[in-house]
């Protein structure tokens, strides 16, 4: 019998920001007992993947050994860390542990996708712990930019395991357990072999600021604002929420939240006892009658969402409300790479209509929910780690985190996503490499990164398409002339000539010269058409289209 080894396999959000999953493992090799560290999401954009609702890890691997999993656990409600849970569930059918605000979110997910809500399991932080397989998993309470985040303890026959999660070194987090630095000397007491962290903000080199140091600010800001006001963040940073209408009431405005996002994190934190009661609010209704200057609006849409209550004020109104000139929209959040290019659209059809839009001023208005370096260093210097394991980032954040580690002595490894490392010795071995990839949910369908779909989809918004019809008669004659369509294709080409008229000429001119035998044989046919007119097409227009053949032949009866 082979030995016993402990392994870690990302297979989302190592070499990338969001759609976190990872996977430990322990038992004789090829037959390790399995434990999930969270089922999460990332979101597509136009340039990459063009009608992509959402982005999920490819976790074949995971279900071709679903019968060895023992558990699936989550660390936080983000939905880069939750937001697969109610597609992928079905694959795997693990019970499902996490805290009680996180648990409220995944049977949502789960009741959506018409799977049971009991497959969730509420657990108490330390000392509470779950026993399953070789694995004794601890929720230790992390501070983090929504309510009842955890680091996982998982300890194993081959030494203990601290999955950090999402989060950051906070005192006054306004909603949710603030940073326990005893709590976390006590962990490191009782011996940590690895630590496998977050490294989102790696770059960062001056110390995490507290969530309760924005009250202030936004409070100036509200009050000092003549016209209405409308203030953005993340739905689920349910802190932001209470200190922005605290702000509001402060102000002596009424509170209106729009969006649906937001309600739901709101009642979550109600429902789990996070959050006692949330400052009063009234309806949209209600707030159509509410004087400018004493109303404020706060919104979904921080990333520029085109469907969200930000993007649908910057249009006209929503709701009955629109803004006019005077008034105030705030972005109390970080934009998030990739997102730039809708957020400054946003920004401009509000500065057109007059509103005067205020960021987040170098963090006046907003605070990162991850740990900073030096907050880095000292959860290193607290838990002791033999082994650092950076995840949760790019590469050059995994690389300069490891370069962190070892600075300070530690053993430290580069994993991203496939890369199976050994944990069982004193220092990391890869063990082997999986091929991940992608999964997109497009419309209500779930298609693999390489399917070919969106591929097909990029090519014809980038070349367009030509679609060429051509019935043949029962002597495999052509019957009349083949005639060309043109979707996403300019009419005229360089010859000033009606683009489709010269594609069906030159058809024409083919077919009155080819050879019997390609005319019988559907695929020799199909592929001369289709060569001819992209040939056409790089003459006429410099284009390469997407082209599509449709042949019909009557029969002899």
């Amino acid at each position: 019998m082979s030995e016993a080894r402990l392994i870690y396999l990302p297979l989302g959000g190592a070499g990338e920001i969001g759609m976190n999953c990872y996977v430990y493992g322990y038992g004789p090799e090829g037959r390790e007992r399995l434990i999930v560290v969270d089922l999460g999401v990332t979101f597509p954009d136009m340039e990459t993947t063009p009608g992509v609702e959402l982005i999920l890890p490819d976790i074949s691997w995971l279900e071709a050994r679903a019968d060895r999993i023992d558990a699936i656990f989550l660390t936080h409600a983000h939905e880069d860390h939750v937001g697969a849970l109610g597609h992928l569930w079905p694959k795997l059918r693990a019970q499902v542990y996490c805290r009680c605000f996180t648990g409220v979110i995944a049977k949502l997910k789960l009741e959506e996708h018409g799977h049971p809500g009991t497959a969730v399991t509420v657990v108490e932080p330390r000392p509470e712990a779950v026993q399953v397989g070789p694995f004794r998993v601890q929720f230790q309470p992390v501070a983090h930019s929504i309510p009842e985040s955890s680091a996982l303890i998982i300890d194993t026959p081959a030494g203990r395991i601290f999955h950090s999660g999402d989060f950051k070194l906070d005192p006054g987090p306004v909603v949710g357990e603030p940073h326990d630095p005893k709590a976390m000397a006590e962990i490191g007491a009782e011996g940590v072999k690895v630590l496998t962290c977050d490294s989102t903000n790696v770059f960062n080199t001056h110390e995490g600021r507290s969530e309760s140091t924005l009250a202030e600010p936004l409070r100036d800001l509200v009050a000092a604002a003549p016209g209405m006001v409308v203030a953005t963040t993340f739905a689920s940073n349910v802190a932001r929420l209470v200190t922005l209408a605290q702000a509001g009431h402060a102000a002596g405005r009424s509170v209106c939240l729009l969006g649906r996002a937001m309600k739901r994190m709101v009642a979550a934190a109600e429902e789990s006892g996070v959050l006692p009661a949330f400052p009063p609010i009234i309806p949209p209704e209600a707030a159509v009658e509410v004087p400018r200057q004493n109303l404020m609006l706060i919104v979904t849409g921080s990333q520029g969402e085109r469907r969200a209550a930000t993007a649908q004020l910057s249009r006209g109104k929503y709701l009955g409300l629109e803004m006019k000139e005077g008034d105030t929209f705030l972005f109390s959040s970080k934009t998030i790479p990739g997102n730039e290019r809708g957020v400054i659209r946003i920004m401009n059809a509000f500065s057109e209509r007059g509103v005067e839009v205020v960021d987040d001023h170098g963090g006046l208005y907003h605070v990162s929910g991850h740990a900073n370096r030096p907050d880095l260093e000292r959860v290193q210097e607290a838990l002791k780690p033999q082994i650092v394991i950076p995840m949760h980032g790019e590469h050059r954040h995994l690389r300069a985190h490891a370069r962190l580690a070892e600075a300070r002595g530690r053993i430290s490894e580069v994993a991203t996503n496939g890369m199976m490392l050994d944990l069982t010795g004193d220092v990391p071995k890869v063990a082997e490499y999986i091929e991940t990839s992608r999964v997109y949910l497009d419309g209500t369908a779930m298609v693999g990164a390489m399917d070919g779909v969106i591929r097909d989809r990029l090519r014809m918004g980038m070349n367009g398409l030509v679609l060429v019809t051509l019935i043949l008669d029962e002597d495999d004659q052509p019957l009349g002339e083949a005639w060309a369509e043109l979707l996403g294709l300019p009419k005229t080409g360089r010859t000033g000539r009606n683009f489709a008229e010269v594609l069906e000429a030159d058809l024409a001119e083919f077919l009155d010269r080819v050879d019997a035998r390609t005319l019988r044989d559907d695929d020799r046919l199909d592929e001369a058409l289709r060569r001819l007119v992209r040939q056409v097409a790089v003459e006429e227009v410099g284009k390469k289209p997407e082209v599509t053949v449709v042949l019909s032949r009557l029969s002899a009866e």
